[in-house]
Protein backbone atom coordinates (compact mmCIF):
# COMPACT_ATOMS: atom_id res chain seq x y z
CA UNK A 1 0.00 0.00 0.00
CA UNK A 2 1.15 3.09 -0.99
CA UNK A 3 1.99 5.71 2.44
CA UNK A 4 -0.20 9.41 2.26
CA UNK A 5 1.01 9.92 5.79
CA UNK A 6 4.24 10.71 7.22
CA UNK A 7 4.20 11.09 11.64
CA UNK A 8 6.84 12.68 13.50
CA UNK A 9 6.14 10.30 16.41
CA UNK A 10 4.81 6.46 16.06
CA UNK A 11 2.29 8.18 19.35
CA UNK A 12 1.82 11.29 17.94
CA UNK A 13 -2.44 12.15 17.91
CA UNK A 14 -1.83 13.41 14.12
CA UNK A 15 -0.34 12.80 10.77
CA UNK A 16 0.69 14.86 7.89
CA UNK A 17 -0.93 14.18 4.69
CA UNK A 18 1.71 14.10 1.96
CA UNK A 19 -0.96 13.97 -0.88
CA UNK A 20 -4.51 15.33 -1.04
CA UNK A 21 -6.78 12.35 1.01
CA UNK A 22 -10.22 12.17 -0.29
CA UNK A 23 -13.52 10.41 1.99
CA UNK A 24 -12.60 6.76 2.47
CA UNK A 25 -9.21 6.69 0.85
CA UNK A 26 -7.37 4.36 2.75
CA UNK A 27 -3.10 5.07 2.72
CA UNK A 28 -0.26 3.72 4.98
CA UNK A 29 1.30 5.87 7.80
CA UNK A 30 5.35 5.92 7.76
CA UNK A 31 7.76 7.54 9.28
CA UNK A 32 10.35 10.37 8.32
CA UNK A 33 12.94 7.35 8.71
CA UNK A 34 10.53 5.73 6.29
CA UNK A 35 9.13 3.09 9.14
CA UNK A 36 5.71 1.69 8.60
CA UNK A 37 3.18 2.58 11.59
CA UNK A 38 0.02 1.72 10.25
CA UNK A 39 -3.07 2.19 7.62
CA UNK A 40 -5.36 4.38 7.48
CA UNK A 41 -8.53 5.77 6.37
CA UNK A 42 -9.51 9.14 5.59
CA UNK A 43 -13.83 9.94 6.75
CA UNK A 44 -13.30 13.46 4.95
CA UNK A 45 -11.19 15.04 2.68
CA UNK A 46 -7.43 16.36 4.20
CA UNK A 47 -5.70 18.40 1.91
CA UNK A 48 -1.78 18.06 0.75
CA UNK A 49 -0.03 19.26 3.98
CA UNK A 50 -2.98 19.42 6.59
CA UNK A 51 -3.19 17.20 9.31
CA UNK A 52 -4.92 14.10 9.88
CA UNK A 53 -6.38 12.69 13.16
CA UNK A 54 -4.63 9.47 13.88
CA UNK A 55 -7.15 8.25 16.73
CA UNK A 56 -10.60 9.24 17.91
CA UNK A 57 -10.05 12.75 20.13
CA UNK A 58 -12.60 13.97 22.77
CA UNK A 59 -13.10 17.64 23.10
CA UNK A 60 -10.35 19.22 25.21
CA UNK A 61 -8.31 16.89 24.50
CA UNK A 62 -4.62 18.45 24.21
CA UNK A 63 -3.48 17.02 21.19
CA UNK A 64 0.16 16.06 20.82
CA UNK A 65 2.25 16.10 17.72
CA UNK A 66 6.37 16.09 17.73
CA UNK A 67 5.38 13.92 21.07
CA UNK A 68 4.27 17.34 22.19
CA UNK A 69 1.73 19.52 22.94
CA UNK A 70 0.43 21.91 20.28
CA UNK A 71 -3.33 22.95 21.42
CA UNK A 72 -6.48 21.68 22.71
CA UNK A 73 -8.97 20.17 20.81
CA UNK A 74 -12.79 22.43 21.03
CA UNK A 75 -14.99 19.89 19.24
CA UNK A 76 -14.98 15.56 19.49
CA UNK A 77 -12.48 14.82 16.69
CA UNK A 78 -13.07 11.18 14.71
CA UNK A 79 -10.29 9.07 13.82
CA UNK A 80 -9.10 9.65 9.98
CA UNK A 81 -10.87 13.72 10.27
CA UNK A 82 -9.34 16.57 8.99
CA UNK A 83 -7.55 18.20 12.08
CA UNK A 84 -7.06 22.32 12.14
CA UNK A 85 -8.78 25.44 12.90
CA UNK A 86 -12.19 24.18 12.94
CA UNK A 87 -11.57 21.70 16.06
CA UNK A 88 -8.00 23.23 17.51
CA UNK A 89 -6.86 25.77 19.55
CA UNK A 90 -3.63 26.99 20.66
CA UNK A 91 -3.11 27.22 24.44
CA UNK A 92 -0.73 29.59 24.27
CA UNK A 93 -2.56 32.98 22.56
CA UNK A 94 -4.60 33.10 25.33
CA UNK A 95 -4.65 36.36 27.02
CA UNK A 96 -6.50 34.45 30.35
CA UNK A 97 -2.93 33.02 30.74
CA UNK A 98 -1.86 29.75 29.53
CA UNK A 99 0.31 26.59 31.02
CA UNK A 100 4.11 27.53 30.19
CA UNK A 101 6.33 24.29 30.29
CA UNK A 102 8.83 23.83 32.49
CA UNK A 103 12.41 23.69 30.83
CA UNK A 104 12.67 20.05 29.80
CA UNK A 105 15.76 17.79 28.60
CA UNK A 106 16.86 17.66 25.15
CA UNK A 107 13.91 16.53 22.26
CA UNK A 108 14.82 12.93 21.24
CA UNK A 109 17.42 12.14 18.50
CA UNK A 110 16.32 11.27 15.18
CA UNK A 111 18.18 8.41 14.07
CA UNK A 112 21.89 9.42 12.18
CA UNK A 113 22.80 7.45 9.33
CA UNK A 114 26.19 9.19 8.98
CA UNK A 115 26.27 11.67 5.60
CA UNK A 116 28.86 13.86 4.26
CA UNK A 117 31.95 15.70 6.84
CA UNK A 118 32.00 19.44 6.39
CA UNK A 119 35.44 19.13 5.98
CA UNK A 120 35.37 17.42 2.28
CA UNK A 121 33.67 20.70 0.77
CA UNK A 122 35.91 22.46 -1.21
CA UNK A 123 35.35 26.39 -0.60
CA UNK A 124 36.83 29.47 -2.37
CA UNK A 125 36.21 32.43 -0.77
CA UNK A 126 37.40 36.16 -0.70
CA UNK A 127 40.03 36.78 2.47
CA UNK A 128 39.67 39.96 4.36
CA UNK A 129 41.69 42.50 5.91
CA UNK A 130 40.52 41.13 9.26
CA UNK A 131 40.97 37.74 8.05
CA UNK A 132 37.20 37.06 8.03
CA UNK A 133 36.17 35.06 4.36
CA UNK A 134 33.33 36.60 2.62
CA UNK A 135 31.82 34.14 -0.84
CA UNK A 136 30.57 37.68 -2.57
CA UNK A 137 32.61 40.58 -3.34
CA UNK A 138 30.69 43.68 -3.68
CA UNK A 139 30.98 47.52 -3.44
CA UNK A 140 28.33 49.06 -1.14
CA UNK A 141 26.98 52.50 -1.67
CA UNK A 142 25.08 52.75 1.83
CA UNK A 143 22.54 55.90 2.89
CA UNK A 144 22.69 56.76 6.10
CA UNK A 145 19.51 57.81 6.07
CA UNK A 146 16.21 58.00 3.80
CA UNK A 147 17.28 61.56 2.43
CA UNK A 148 20.57 60.48 1.01
CA UNK A 149 18.72 57.40 -1.14
CA UNK A 150 18.91 59.75 -4.22
CA UNK A 151 22.55 60.60 -3.98
CA UNK A 152 23.72 57.11 -3.44
CA UNK A 153 21.55 55.69 -5.63
CA UNK A 154 23.13 58.24 -7.79
CA UNK A 155 26.16 56.72 -7.72
CA UNK A 156 25.16 53.41 -8.32
CA UNK A 157 23.71 54.25 -11.25
CA UNK A 158 26.92 55.83 -12.34
CA UNK A 159 29.36 53.37 -11.34
CA UNK A 160 29.15 49.46 -12.71
CA UNK A 161 29.51 47.26 -10.17
CA UNK A 162 28.61 49.02 -7.17
CA UNK A 163 25.20 48.48 -5.17
CA UNK A 164 23.09 51.16 -3.13
CA UNK A 165 21.28 50.39 0.04
CA UNK A 166 18.20 52.42 0.20
CA UNK A 167 15.81 52.39 3.64
CA UNK A 168 13.61 54.50 4.81
CA UNK A 169 15.10 55.60 8.55
CA UNK A 170 18.29 57.43 9.98
CA UNK A 171 16.20 60.29 11.13
CA UNK A 172 14.91 61.27 14.37
CA UNK A 173 15.53 58.00 16.29
CA UNK A 174 16.75 58.06 19.70
CA UNK A 175 17.89 55.68 22.40
CA UNK A 176 17.76 51.71 21.47
CA UNK A 177 16.43 52.15 18.19
CA UNK A 178 18.94 54.46 16.85
CA UNK A 179 22.00 52.30 18.01
CA UNK A 180 20.22 49.45 16.25
CA UNK A 181 19.88 51.31 12.97
CA UNK A 182 23.33 52.31 13.35
CA UNK A 183 24.54 48.72 14.35
CA UNK A 184 22.79 47.61 11.05
CA UNK A 185 24.33 49.42 8.68
CA UNK A 186 27.82 49.64 9.93
CA UNK A 187 27.21 45.73 10.30
CA UNK A 188 26.44 44.99 6.83
CA UNK A 189 29.18 47.19 5.78
CA UNK A 190 31.41 45.33 7.57
CA UNK A 191 30.20 41.53 6.39
CA UNK A 192 32.62 39.93 4.87
CA UNK A 193 30.70 39.82 1.41
CA UNK A 194 31.11 43.77 1.46
CA UNK A 195 34.77 44.74 -0.35
CA UNK A 196 34.70 48.54 -0.08
CA UNK A 197 32.17 50.85 1.08
CA UNK A 198 30.89 54.06 0.04
CA UNK A 199 28.18 56.23 3.20
CA UNK A 200 26.44 59.12 2.08
CA UNK A 201 24.60 61.20 4.91
CA UNK A 202 23.23 64.30 5.32
CA UNK A 203 25.19 64.98 7.86
CA UNK A 204 29.08 64.67 8.99
CA UNK A 205 28.88 63.48 12.30
CA UNK A 206 26.10 60.28 12.09
CA UNK A 207 28.43 59.52 8.45
CA UNK A 208 31.81 59.41 10.21
CA UNK A 209 30.09 56.99 13.01
CA UNK A 210 29.38 54.69 10.67
CA UNK A 211 32.44 54.78 8.52
CA UNK A 212 34.82 54.33 11.80
CA UNK A 213 33.00 51.35 12.95
CA UNK A 214 33.01 49.55 9.32
CA UNK A 215 36.97 51.49 8.70
CA UNK A 216 37.28 48.81 12.07
CA UNK A 217 37.79 45.83 9.82
CA UNK A 218 40.28 47.43 7.48
CA UNK A 219 38.63 47.73 4.29
CA UNK A 220 38.35 50.25 2.32
CA UNK A 221 35.72 53.03 2.69
CA UNK A 222 34.79 56.54 2.75
CA UNK A 223 32.31 58.75 3.53
CA UNK A 224 30.77 61.98 2.13
CA UNK A 225 28.04 64.41 3.92
CA UNK A 226 25.55 66.14 1.55
CA UNK A 227 25.82 69.35 3.50
CA UNK A 228 27.10 72.35 1.95
CA UNK A 229 27.75 70.11 -1.10
CA UNK A 230 24.25 69.22 -2.18
CA UNK A 231 23.33 65.92 -4.04
CA UNK A 232 25.27 66.60 -7.36
CA UNK A 233 28.83 67.82 -5.82
CA UNK A 234 28.54 64.98 -3.28
CA UNK A 235 27.43 62.26 -5.99
CA UNK A 236 30.43 63.32 -7.93
CA UNK A 237 32.99 63.08 -5.22
CA UNK A 238 31.09 59.85 -4.19
CA UNK A 239 31.44 58.24 -8.02
CA UNK A 240 35.22 59.01 -7.82
CA UNK A 241 36.12 57.49 -5.08
CA UNK A 242 33.29 54.45 -5.58
CA UNK A 243 35.31 53.81 -9.65
CA UNK A 244 38.47 53.45 -7.15
CA UNK A 245 37.04 50.66 -5.27
CA UNK A 246 35.20 48.83 -8.14
CA UNK A 247 38.76 48.27 -10.15
CA UNK A 248 40.65 47.45 -7.05
CA UNK A 249 37.83 44.98 -5.80
CA UNK A 250 37.70 43.32 -9.34
CA UNK A 251 41.31 42.27 -9.48
CA UNK A 252 40.81 39.95 -5.94
CA UNK A 253 41.13 36.81 -6.31
CA UNK A 254 39.10 33.46 -4.70
CA UNK A 255 41.15 31.80 -2.33
CA UNK A 256 40.46 28.13 0.09
CA UNK A 257 39.08 28.70 3.32
CA UNK A 258 38.19 26.19 6.01
CA UNK A 259 34.87 25.21 7.05
CA UNK A 260 35.71 26.71 10.88
CA UNK A 261 35.85 29.86 8.82
CA UNK A 262 32.20 29.74 7.89
CA UNK A 263 29.24 32.26 9.00
CA UNK A 264 26.05 31.47 8.35
CA UNK A 265 23.09 31.69 9.30
CA UNK A 266 19.34 30.37 8.78
CA UNK A 267 15.76 31.51 9.09
CA UNK A 268 12.52 29.84 7.51
CA UNK A 269 9.28 31.39 6.07
CA UNK A 270 5.52 30.86 4.80
CA UNK A 271 6.24 27.44 6.54
CA UNK A 272 3.78 24.80 6.46
CA UNK A 273 3.82 21.03 8.07
CA UNK A 274 6.03 20.22 5.12
CA UNK A 275 8.70 22.77 7.04
CA UNK A 276 8.96 21.14 10.25
CA UNK A 277 8.06 17.56 8.90
CA UNK A 278 11.31 17.78 6.21
CA UNK A 279 13.22 21.29 5.08
CA UNK A 280 13.94 22.36 8.77
CA UNK A 281 14.99 18.97 9.73
CA UNK A 282 17.49 18.92 7.05
CA UNK A 283 18.88 22.46 8.02
CA UNK A 284 19.06 21.14 12.06
CA UNK A 285 21.21 18.27 10.08
CA UNK A 286 23.68 20.14 8.08
CA UNK A 287 24.02 22.76 11.54
CA UNK A 288 24.81 19.29 13.44
CA UNK A 289 27.68 18.71 11.52
CA UNK A 290 28.55 22.30 10.84
CA UNK A 291 28.66 22.91 14.62
CA UNK A 292 31.08 20.12 15.04
CA UNK A 293 33.26 21.55 12.81
CA UNK A 294 33.37 24.72 14.11
CA UNK A 295 31.57 26.70 11.77
CA UNK A 296 29.70 30.06 13.28
CA UNK A 297 26.12 29.68 12.82
CA UNK A 298 22.87 32.19 13.92
CA UNK A 299 19.46 31.15 14.40
CA UNK A 300 16.28 33.24 15.84
CA UNK A 301 12.60 34.71 15.55
CA UNK A 302 11.71 34.89 18.83
CA UNK A 303 7.90 34.99 18.88
CA UNK A 304 8.41 32.16 16.78
CA UNK A 305 9.68 29.73 19.48
CA UNK A 306 6.44 30.26 21.71
CA UNK A 307 5.57 26.61 22.32
CA UNK A 308 8.93 25.16 22.61
CA UNK A 309 10.82 27.66 24.58
CA UNK A 310 12.12 24.97 26.98
CA UNK A 311 13.46 22.71 24.19
CA UNK A 312 15.85 26.17 23.53
CA UNK A 313 16.78 26.56 27.10
CA UNK A 314 17.20 23.02 27.51
CA UNK A 315 20.12 23.10 24.70
CA UNK A 316 21.77 26.34 26.02
CA UNK A 317 25.45 25.82 26.71
CA UNK A 318 25.19 26.89 30.60
CA UNK A 319 21.99 28.26 33.24
CA UNK A 320 23.54 32.13 32.41
CA UNK A 321 22.77 31.42 28.64
CA UNK A 322 19.12 29.85 29.35
CA UNK A 323 18.38 33.04 31.80
CA UNK A 324 19.48 35.16 29.17
CA UNK A 325 17.40 33.53 26.46
CA UNK A 326 14.28 33.58 29.02
CA UNK A 327 14.62 36.85 29.28
CA UNK A 328 14.44 38.14 25.81
CA UNK A 329 11.60 35.70 25.01
CA UNK A 330 9.95 36.91 27.73
CA UNK A 331 10.17 40.22 27.12
CA UNK A 332 8.49 39.30 23.33
CA UNK A 333 5.62 37.80 25.44
CA UNK A 334 5.32 40.74 27.37
CA UNK A 335 5.05 43.63 24.65
CA UNK A 336 2.50 40.99 22.93
CA UNK A 337 0.34 40.69 26.26
CA UNK A 338 0.53 44.27 26.59
CA UNK A 339 -1.28 44.73 23.43
CA UNK A 340 -4.26 42.88 24.18
CA UNK A 341 -4.25 41.23 20.82
CA UNK A 342 -5.16 37.90 19.19
CA UNK A 343 -2.12 37.11 17.46
CA UNK A 344 -4.15 34.35 14.79
CA UNK A 345 -3.29 35.35 11.24
CA UNK A 346 -0.28 36.42 12.23
CA UNK A 347 1.87 33.74 14.67
CA UNK A 348 0.63 31.32 12.83
CA UNK A 349 -0.29 33.62 9.54
CA UNK A 350 -2.44 32.83 7.21
CA UNK A 351 -0.19 31.34 4.63
CA UNK A 352 1.27 28.78 7.42
CA UNK A 353 -2.61 28.13 7.85
CA UNK A 354 -3.48 27.72 4.93
CA UNK A 355 -0.23 25.06 4.54
CA UNK A 356 -2.25 23.29 7.47
CA UNK A 357 -0.11 24.82 10.92
CA UNK A 358 -3.24 25.61 13.00
CA UNK A 359 -1.35 26.56 16.42
CA UNK A 360 2.03 28.65 17.43
CA UNK A 361 3.21 25.63 19.07
CA UNK A 362 3.21 23.74 15.95
CA UNK A 363 4.92 26.40 14.05
CA UNK A 364 7.13 26.87 17.28
CA UNK A 365 8.32 23.00 17.16
CA UNK A 366 8.37 22.63 13.57
CA UNK A 367 10.51 25.95 13.63
CA UNK A 368 13.41 25.00 16.16
CA UNK A 369 13.85 21.46 14.26
CA UNK A 370 16.29 24.11 12.30
CA UNK A 371 18.96 24.30 15.81
CA UNK A 372 18.66 19.97 15.04
CA UNK A 373 20.72 19.11 18.62
CA UNK A 374 23.36 21.80 18.75
CA UNK A 375 24.18 23.64 21.85
CA UNK A 376 23.10 27.32 22.07
CA UNK A 377 26.14 29.08 23.06
CA UNK A 378 24.76 32.40 23.49
CA UNK A 379 22.20 34.73 22.83
CA UNK A 380 22.74 38.03 21.00
CA UNK A 381 21.27 41.13 20.39
CA UNK A 382 19.90 42.29 16.94
CA UNK A 383 22.55 42.02 14.76
CA UNK A 384 25.52 42.09 16.49
CA UNK A 385 27.85 39.56 15.69
CA UNK A 386 28.81 35.90 17.50
CA UNK A 387 31.54 35.86 20.54
CA UNK A 388 32.69 32.44 18.80
CA UNK A 389 32.08 29.53 16.92
CA UNK A 390 28.94 26.77 17.26
CA UNK A 391 24.99 28.03 17.56
CA UNK A 392 23.73 31.55 18.79
CA UNK A 393 20.08 32.23 18.94
CA UNK A 394 19.58 36.17 17.72
CA UNK A 395 16.71 38.00 19.95
CA UNK A 396 14.81 39.02 16.46
CA UNK A 397 11.84 39.92 14.75
CA UNK A 398 10.31 37.07 12.68
CA UNK A 399 9.48 38.75 9.70
CA UNK A 400 11.47 37.37 7.02
CA UNK A 401 13.14 40.61 5.45
CA UNK A 402 14.27 42.03 9.00
CA UNK A 403 15.43 38.96 10.26
CA UNK A 404 17.91 37.95 7.12
CA UNK A 405 18.90 41.79 7.28
CA UNK A 406 19.93 41.33 10.86
CA UNK A 407 21.73 38.47 9.97
CA UNK A 408 24.25 39.86 7.41
CA UNK A 409 24.53 43.03 9.72
CA UNK A 410 25.87 40.09 12.43
CA UNK A 411 28.29 38.58 9.86
CA UNK A 412 26.58 35.87 7.94
CA UNK A 413 28.20 35.65 4.56
CA UNK A 414 25.48 32.96 3.22
CA UNK A 415 21.63 32.03 4.70
CA UNK A 416 19.70 28.71 4.77
CA UNK A 417 15.83 29.44 4.10
CA UNK A 418 13.31 26.91 4.10
CA UNK A 419 9.72 27.31 3.25
CA UNK A 420 6.58 25.45 2.56
CA UNK A 421 3.75 27.76 0.54
CA UNK A 422 6.70 29.84 -0.81
CA UNK A 423 8.75 32.96 0.69
CA UNK A 424 10.38 34.57 -2.06
CA UNK A 425 12.73 36.75 0.23
CA UNK A 426 16.54 37.56 -0.74
CA UNK A 427 18.98 39.96 0.28
CA UNK A 428 21.23 42.23 -1.36
CA UNK A 429 24.62 41.38 0.47
CA UNK A 430 23.50 37.51 1.96
CA UNK A 431 23.13 35.26 -0.63
CA UNK A 432 19.64 33.07 0.43
CA UNK A 433 19.28 29.79 -0.64
CA UNK A 434 15.54 28.17 -0.71
CA UNK A 435 15.29 24.51 0.39
CA UNK A 436 10.97 23.11 0.08
CA UNK A 437 9.85 19.79 0.33
CA UNK A 438 6.15 20.56 -0.63
CA UNK A 439 5.70 19.13 -3.55
CA UNK A 440 3.13 21.63 -4.77
CA UNK A 441 5.41 24.82 -4.25
CA UNK A 442 8.55 23.16 -6.09
CA UNK A 443 5.96 22.24 -8.62
CA UNK A 444 4.42 25.58 -8.68
CA UNK A 445 7.35 28.00 -7.77
CA UNK A 446 10.04 25.95 -8.77
CA UNK A 447 12.27 29.60 -10.16
CA UNK A 448 12.76 30.16 -6.43
CA UNK A 449 13.75 26.90 -4.76
CA UNK A 450 17.32 26.41 -4.95
CA UNK A 451 17.01 22.41 -3.27
CA UNK A 452 14.19 20.08 -3.67
CA UNK A 453 13.69 17.84 -0.83
CA UNK A 454 10.59 16.32 -1.77
CA UNK A 455 12.01 12.89 -1.99
CA UNK A 456 11.90 13.54 2.35
CA UNK A 457 8.07 13.52 1.74
CA UNK A 458 8.43 10.87 -0.45
CA UNK A 459 10.34 8.90 1.69
CA UNK A 460 12.85 8.29 -1.01
CA UNK A 461 15.47 9.46 0.67
CA UNK A 462 16.23 9.57 4.38
CA UNK A 463 17.64 12.75 6.78
CA UNK A 464 21.28 12.38 5.97
CA UNK A 465 20.79 12.33 2.40
CA UNK A 466 19.10 15.18 2.43
CA UNK A 467 21.45 16.95 4.30
CA UNK A 468 24.05 15.92 1.45
CA UNK A 469 22.02 17.24 -0.91
CA UNK A 470 22.03 20.79 1.02
CA UNK A 471 25.37 20.79 1.82
CA UNK A 472 26.04 20.26 -1.95
CA UNK A 473 24.30 23.67 -2.47
CA UNK A 474 25.99 25.12 0.13
CA UNK A 475 29.35 24.58 -1.72
CA UNK A 476 28.42 25.37 -5.02
CA UNK A 477 27.19 28.75 -3.67
CA UNK A 478 29.92 29.52 -1.32
CA UNK A 479 31.87 28.98 -4.91
CA UNK A 480 29.91 31.18 -6.97
CA UNK A 481 26.69 30.07 -8.00
CA UNK A 482 23.82 32.62 -7.85
CA UNK A 483 20.91 31.27 -5.39
CA UNK A 484 17.28 31.82 -7.18
CA UNK A 485 17.11 34.84 -5.18
CA UNK A 486 20.33 36.48 -6.53
CA UNK A 487 18.86 35.46 -10.23
CA UNK A 488 15.64 36.93 -9.63
CA UNK A 489 17.06 40.02 -8.09
CA UNK A 490 15.37 40.29 -4.98
CA UNK A 491 17.20 42.23 -2.57
CA UNK A 492 14.90 42.62 0.18
CA UNK A 493 17.14 45.47 2.68
CA UNK A 494 14.71 46.21 5.83
CA UNK A 495 15.82 47.67 9.04
CA UNK A 496 14.04 46.41 12.67
CA UNK A 497 12.47 49.38 13.96
CA UNK A 498 11.95 49.23 17.96
CA UNK A 499 9.36 51.96 18.13
CA UNK A 500 8.41 55.52 16.64
CA UNK A 501 10.49 58.30 15.77
CA UNK A 502 10.43 61.89 17.58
Amino acid sequence: MKHGILVHAAHDDVGVAVMDLALNDEVGVVTLEGSFVTTLKAVEAVPLGHKIAMRAMPAGHVLHKYERPIGKTTQPIAQGAHVHTHNLKTMRWDMEGAIKPDITVKPPERLSLGGRKPETLKLLGYRRENGRVGIRNHVLILPVDDISNAAAEGVSTLIKGTMALPHPYGRLQFGADLELTFRTLAGVGRNPNVAAVIVIGIEPKWTQRIVDSIAETGKPVAGFSIERYGDLKTIEMAARKALEFVQWANELQREPFAINELWMSTKCGESDTTSGLASNPTVGRVFERLAEAGATLIFGETTEVTGGEDIIMGQCATPEVAAEFKRAFDDYQALIESQGVDLMGSQPTEGNIRGGLTTIEEKALGNIQKMGRCTVQSVLEPAVEPPGPGLHFMDSSSAAAEMVTLCAAAGSVVHFFPTGQGNIIGNPILPVIKLCANPLTVATMAEHIDVDLTGLVRVEMNLDEAADKLMGMLERTICGRLTAAEGLRHNEFVLTKLYRSA
